[in-house]
């Protein structure tokens, strides 16, 4: 919501010059893709910096700013200074320049927050609260017992701590969100008269989908998923107090609980709880069916056609991958519909249908090769080439063509960009189970060292274990090849009991 000391950015709107604000947006996140950062800058952020919503970028803006603009300082820009904005003097706290992945979007001082950033995995979007005195925050440092966030800069572990509260209270919950205490939220427990919901919770929503996918990102499912259902049952719950709620806020209300709930959804289906994962879907689902929102129901099509394929629902899965292409067809996202292709393919993959696979593959790469658009979904920041090749290798793999699904595993990982530790590890350990099968044991025993380097490291999800687990089982009979047996030892040293 915009702060009623905004003040215009005149300096930006000049830089715009004679482009639209979709087109500018364009421009940013090409700029930001020539230097291997990932924002999801479109017309409406764009708006709000020039309307002076947003005093200060948050810190993957700033570079790509500056590299759009070399030279120029965020003063130059039209910026206020990072500290005024975050009221960093009062804490006696000071700035690093190199501190990553945070934001000043937003009010600060007031406890605001900004909802825009970057995004999804690949995401660079962390909440930024100004309020460092719950004690409930300290709970996150029991988030991840075996996570290094010493390594992270102070400022980023005082922003996970801010990700999820603990707590049952509907305030504490809407607090996890990322907006601190919600005005009216006790009436949500009491039955008191309910406040209209506004823009600020409706940002708070999406802001906390962002932030579950940028740390899904950076260490997988297992550790994120219960924390994540607090912020769920928060956002469904301003969802049913918003009910009178009209407009393009209450169309944003909607998709955002629904994101939430695929995202939570997608934590479980990592985390090996494809039962719960189910539920999260369609709930999602349903969302989008209430709300007429095509977007939103692609997008819980794609997922459920992911989750029916790894429970071996692969009928289900083809006629979900379907019901998503027919729901996103007049979205105008040719990579939207790759993806849908993709799962469509490994559908068929796994009813041994080949003819149906390579033709839904074929389908993919023409809509692929078309390259992205302003009509992109922000949450597919994640799919880019890595991505396809690595779908592509899951499908031969599904078909028993364990060479050819190698060599796309192998593309995979090598272009996958190491920040996304998650995926890399995902990529590695499909490399290292197609290797197994397709009589390379030693390579196969190699790479699956580096997947355990990923499990002892930052990366927690229950589907690379199993993943694991299955390429050991496959090189047991091979022990003596070189390399295998010490990859083995170490993994049934560090093996520990799947949750599903």
């Amino acid at each position: 919501m915009a702060s009623s000391r905004a003040v215009p950015n005149l300096r930006f709107r000049q830089l715009r010059g004679q482009r639209s604000p979709g087109e500018f947006a364009a421009l940013v996140r090409r700029a930001a893709r020539e230097i291997g950062e990932q924002v999801a800058c479109d017309a409406r952020y764009v708006g709000r910096v020039e309307a002076g919503e947003i005093r200060c970028p948050n810190y993957a803006y700033e570079r790509v700013f500056g590299h759009m603009f070399p030279g120029l300082t965020l003063a130059d820009l039209g910026f206020s200074a990072r500290e005024a904005v975050r009221g960093r003097a009062a804490r006696g706290r000071t700035p690093r320049a190199t501190e990553p992945y945070s934001t000043t979007e937003g009010t600060g001082g007031t406890g605001g927050t900004g909802a825009q950033g970057a995004h999804g995995s690949g995401s660079t979007f962390s909440f930024c609260s100004t309020n460092s005195t719950n004690s409930a925050f300290s709970t996150f440092s029991t988030f991840r017992p075996n996570s290094t966030f010493s390594t992270y800069s102070d400022e980023e572990s005082d922003v996970l701590r801010r990700a999820f509260i603990t707590g049952g209270t509907a305030t504490a919950a809407a607090a996890s969100l990322g907006f601190g205490p919600l005005p009216g939220a006790e009436a949500l427990l009491s039955g008191l008269p309910r406040q209209r919901i506004g823009t600020s919770e409706v940002s708070a929503v999406e802001a906390a989908v962002r932030q579950i996918r940028l740390l899904d990102d950076r260490h997988g499912a297992d550790g994120l998923y219960r924390r994540a259902a607090q912020p769920l049952r928060a956002a469904f719950a301003l969802l049913d107090a918003g009910a009178t709620t009209r407009g393009s806020t209450a169309e944003r209300l909607a998709a955002g609980a629904g994101e939430l709930a695929i995202s939570v959804g997608w934590l479980a289906h990592d985390s090996g709880r494809l039962q719960d994962a189910r539920s999260h879907y369609a709930e999602a689902l349903a969302t989008a069916r209430l709300a007429g929102d095509a977007a939103l129901e692609a997008h819980a099509f794609c997922n459920t056609s992911f989750l029916a394929r790894d429970a071996g629902r692969h009928r289900e899965a083809v006629r979900a991958a379907q019901a998503g292409q027919r729901a996103s067809g007049q979205l105008g996202s040719d990579r939207l519909l790759s993806l849908l292709s993709l799962r469509e393919a490994g559908a068929w993959a796994g009813l041994g249908d080949r003819a149906g696979c390579e033709r839904a593959l074929s389908r993919a790469h023409t809509l692929f090769g078309r390259g992205p658009s302003d009509s992109d979904p922000e949450w597919m920041s994640f799919f880019g080439e890595p991505e396809l090749q690595v779908l592509e290798a899951q499908c031969w793999s599904a078909l028993g063509d364990w060479a050819r699904a190698a060599r796309h595993a192998q593309r995979a990982a090598v272009l996958q960009d190491p920040h996304f530790a998650r995926n890399l590890a995902l990529y590695r350990a499909q490399l290292a189970a197609d290797l197994a099968r397709a009589d390379a044991p030693a390579e196969a025993a190699a790479m699956g060292e580096r997947v355990l380097d990923a499990l002892e490291g930052d990366v927690e999800s229950t589907r690379i274990r199993a993943m694991l687990a299955d390429t050991a089982r496959v090189l047991g009979p091979r022990r003596s090849a070189a390399g295998v047996a010490a990859f083995l030892d170490r993994h049934m040293a560090a093996a520990a009991p799947l949750r599903v």
